[in-house]
C-alpha cells in the first residue's frame, strides 16, 4: 500500500461512540493532498497580490534607506567582518518591523475607510439561511464542565436568532484519560437534558488520536461531512454569539466562491495580570492589525485554526493533510495546520477571506508566561514544520508570504539578541588586542558618532514595532464610543504605557526562549501534544521560580560577563539584563489575580467587553458558574500542565498573526 494511502486508511477506521444517537453517517471522501504535484486546475482566479507587492516594496524602501544609512556609520574608519555580520543581521530585522508598521498602517487606513472586505453589517437583518452547519468542538483532555458552560451559552444564543434549526454541534474528543473522557460523556448527556431535545448535540470520541486536531477534524469530515454544507471550527476556549454564526453561514452562500471565512477572536476573561496585558494587547490593538492583514491579502487570507467558517467540500477535496518526510520534529503530521489547509484551499481555486470588522468571536489566553512559553514552543515547531511547505507545488504566491511570516516570527528573537550582542561590542572593535589604559583613552574619545548613530537607528527600529500600538490607540481615542469604552481616553492611554512597560520586562524572556526552542528543535526533540492550562492562580511562587531559574542565570552571567568587559557595554545590554535578572518576581507577580483585579479596580487594561459584557459572555460567565457547582468537575484531576525545558519558548515581537 502506498504510503499516501496508508495515512488515509488511519483516518477511515470507525472509532467507537459513547452516544449511540448519532446522526446518520454521511460519508465524504478526503483524499490526502500530494505537496509535489499541483492541483490539477490550480486557482480559478490567480490574484496578482498587488498590496501585498505594494507593502513589500514600501518595506523594502524603507530598509534599503535604513541599511545605507546604518553602513555609512560601520564604514566610516574601515568596514570589518564584524560589520559586515551586523549588516546582515540588521537588515532583515528591519525589512520585519518595517511590514508590520506597513501593515499596521494599511489597518489604520482600512479602518477610517470603514472598509469591509466581505460587506458583513451586524446593523443589517440576519439572513434567511437555507445551509446546513455543524459546529465542531474539538477537545483533549480539557475540564467539561466550562466546555459545557461554553456550548450552552452559544446554543442558547443561537436560538434567540430563531436559526438553530440550521446548526448541530458536535463535540469531538480526543481525551486519552478515561476519567476525563468518562465525564465528558456523563456532563454532555446532562447538557442535552437541559438543552431539551430540540438541541442537536452529539458527541465522538475517537481511538487512536491520528494526526491531533487536524486529524479529529478529518475524521469528522470523512463521517459526517457529506450531511453538511459549512463547518464552524473552534477550540476547547472559544464562545461565538450566535449572530456572528448565523452572519458567517448567510455570508458563505451569498459568496459561493470562499473557501473559509477567519474571524478575529478576542481574548476576553482573564484575571492575572499577566492575562490582563494579553487580553487589553488583543482588543486594542488586534482590530487594527486585522484589518491591515485582510487588506493586503484579500483572496489569499490566513487560517489561525479557530473561531472560523469552512466550507465542507472545499476542505474534503483540497485540504487533506500529508505526512512531511523525515522524522520529528521537521517531519511526521503537520502541528501547525491551520496556514498549511488555508494555502491548500487557495491553491484549489477557493477564496480564504478574514472578517476583520466581524465581532462575537472570542477566546482566551495562557494565564501565565510560563504557560505561555509551553505553547509557543509548540507553535514554534509548527511554523519551522512550514519550511517543508514551501516548496509545495501551486501554491498562491501570497499563501507562500503566510507561510514565511510564520517561519519568520520564530526566528526574530535570535536575531534581535545576535544585533543587541554585536552592537554593544562594536565599539571596542578598533581596540581589540591593546592594553587597558590605551583602551580608555580610546573609548573616551574614539567614535563617539558610531554609539550615538547605532543607538538612533536602533530606536527607530523599535519605535515601528510600538507605532502599530500608537496607531490603534490613535483610532481608539478618535472615537467618542471607543474612549468609553476602553473607560476613557486618560485610562486607554495609561493602559497602552502600562502594556508597553510590562511587555518590555518579559521580551527578554521570550527572546531567550526562542533561542533555545530553536535549539532543541534543530536538536531533534519534539513538543508533543500536551492539554493547555487554562486555570488562573494554581501556579505557586517555587514553581514559577523552578521554571525561569535558567533564565535567571543567563541574566547573571550576561550582566558580570559586559560589565566585566565594559561599562557602557553593560549600560547597553542592561535593559535585557534586567529582564532577565527579574524575570523570577515578573512572572511570578504578574501570573497572580490579585495584582490583575487591582489594575481593574482602577480601571487599567479594562476592555470594552468587559465594561459592557456581550450577551453571550455574561451568559457563559454566569453558567460557568452554575456547572462548577451543579457538575462535580472537580473529582477529576486534570494533568498539570508540562514543566517546559530551560529557556524554552518562543518570543512574539509584535502583533501580527492576532490569533
Amino acid at each position: 500500500m502506498a504510503p499516501r494511502d496508508m495515512i488515509a486508511a488511519e483516518y477511515s477506521e470507525p472509532e467507537p461512540s459513547y452516544l449511540s444517537d448519532l446522526p446518520p453517517e454521511a460519508p465524504l471522501d478526503m483524499p490526502i493532498q500530494s505537496l509535489s504535484e499541483g492541483p490539477d486546475g490550480g486557482l480559478t482566479r490567480p490574484a496578482p497580490g498587488y498590496r501585498a507587492l505594494g507593502l513589500i516594496g514600501v518595506s523594502l524602501a524603507l530598509t534599503g534607506l535604513a541599511t545605507s544609512a546604518f553602513y555609512g556609520v560601520l564604514a566610516a574608519d574601515t568596514l570589518s567582518g564584524l560589520d559586515v555580520v551586523i549588516l546582515a543581521v540588521f537588515a532583515p530585522l528591519f525589512a520585519w518591523t518595517a511590514f508590520s508598521f506597513a501593515s499596521a498602517a494599511a489597518g489604520l487606513w482600512a479602518m477610517a475607510r470603514r472598509w469591509d472586505p466581505l460587506g458583513i453589517d451586524s446593523r443589517d437583518p440576519l439572513p434567511i439561511l437555507a445551509s446546513r452547519t455543524a459546529i465542531l468542538a474539538p477537545v483533549y483532555n480539557e475540564a467539561p464542565g466550562p466546555l459545557c458552560a461554553r456550548l450552552e451559552a452559544m446554543w442558547r444564543s443561537l436560538l434567540a436568532t430563531g436559526l438553530s434549526a440550521h446548526f448541530d454541534v458536535f463535540v469531538l474528543s480526543d481525551s486519552t484519560r478515561d476519567e476525563i473522557q468518562h465525564e465528558e460523556h456523563r456532563q454532555l448527556q446532562g447538557l442535552r437534558r437541559r438543552l431539551g431535545s430540540e438541541a442537536r448535540l452529539y458527541y465522538r470520541h475517537r481511538r487512536p488520536n491520528t494526526d491531533r486536531k487536524a486529524g479529529n477534524m478529518a475524521d469528522w469530515i470523512r463521517r459526517f461531512g457529506g450531511a453538511y454544507d459549512f463547518m464552524v471550527v473552534l477550540d476547547a476556549d472559544s464562545l461565538m454569539e450566535g449572530d456572528t454564526l448565523a452572519r458567517l453561514a448567510g455570508a458563505m452562500e451569498r459568496l459561493p466562491g470562499v473557501g473559509l471565512i477567519q474571524t478575529t477572536p478576542v481574548v476576553i476573561n482573564r484575571h492575572s495580570l499577566f492575562g490582563r496585558i494579553e487580553q487589553f494587547a488583543s482588543r486594542m490593538y488586534g482590530p487594527l492589525l486585522a484589518r491591515g492583514a485582510a487588506w493586503w491579502s484579500g483572496a489569499e487570507g490566513n487560517y489561525w485554526g479557530h473561531n472560523a467558517i469552512l466550507r465542507v467540500k472545499a476542505m474534503a477535496a483540497n485540504a487533506g493533510l500529508p505526512h512531511l518526510p523525515g522524522r520529528k520534529p521537521f517531519g511526521g503530521d503537520i502541528l501547525s495546520h491551520d496556514f498549511v489547509e488555508a494555502a491548500l484551499l487557495r491553491r484549489g481555486g477557493w477564496e480564504v477571506r478574514m472578517a476583520p470588522t466581524l465581532g462575537g468571536s472570542y477566546e482566551e489566553s495562557p494565564p501565565t508566561l510560563a504557560d505561555t512559553i509551553a505553547r509557543d514552543r509548540r507553535w514554534c515547531q509548527g511554523n519551522l514544520q512550514h519550511l517543508g511547505v514551501l516548496r509545495a507545488k501551486g501554491l498562491a504566491w501570497v499563501s507562500r508570504l503566510h507561510l514565511v511570516r510564520g517561519v519568520a516570527a520564530y526566528l526574530t528573537a535570535p536575531l534581535w539578541l545576535a544585533l543587541l550582542v554585536l552592537s554593544a561590542v562594536l565599539p571596542l572593535k578598533p581596540e581589540w588586542g591593546v592594553s587597558d589604559a590605551v583602551l580608555a583613552d580610546q573609548m573616551a574619545a574614539a567614535r563617539p558618532h558610531t554609539v550615538v548613530s547605532i543607538a538612533l537607528i536602533f530606536a527607530m527600529s523599535m519605535g515601528f514595532l510600538v507605532a502599530p500600538k500608537l496607531m490603534a490607540l490613535g483610532a481608539a481615542l478618535a472615537s467618542r464610543e471607543q474612549r468609553r469604552a476602553f473607560g476613557g481616553a486618560g485610562r486607554a492611554m495609561a493602559s497602552v504605557a502600562a502594556e508597553v512597560v510590562l511587555s518590555a520586562l518579559i521580551a527578554p524572556v521570550l527572546m531567550l526562549n526562542q533561542l533555545w526552542a530553536l535549539i532543541s528543535i534543530l536538536a531533534g526533540r519534539d513538543a508533543g501534544w500536551n492539554a493547555q492550562a487554562r486555570e488562573e492562580g494554581q501556579v505557586s511562587f517555587e514553581d514559577i521560580a523552578n521554571r525561569h531559574l535558567g533564565d535567571t542565570a543567563v541574566g547573571v552571567f550576561l550582566g558580570v560577563a559586559t560589565w566585566s568587559a565594559a561599562p557602557n557595554v553593560f549600560l547597553w545590554m542592561l535593559p535585557v539584563i534586567a529582564g532577565l535578572v527579574g524575570c523570577i518576581p515578573v512572572a511570578g507577580l504578574t501570573a497572580t489575580r490579585a495584582l490583575g483585579e487591582a489594575a481593574r479596580r482602577v480601571g487599567l487594561l479594562v476592555i470594552p467587553e468587559e465594561i459592557a459584557p456581550p450577551t453571550v459572555v455574561a451568559a457563559f460567565n454566569r453558567l460557568a458558574a452554575r456547572w462548577a457547582q451543579d457538575a462535580p468537575t472537580a473529582d477529576v484531576q486534570l494533568p498539570a500542565p508540562p514543566r517546559p525545558v530551560a529557556l524554552a519558548g518562543a518570543l512574539r515581537l509584535e502583533l501580527d498573526e492576532v490569533a
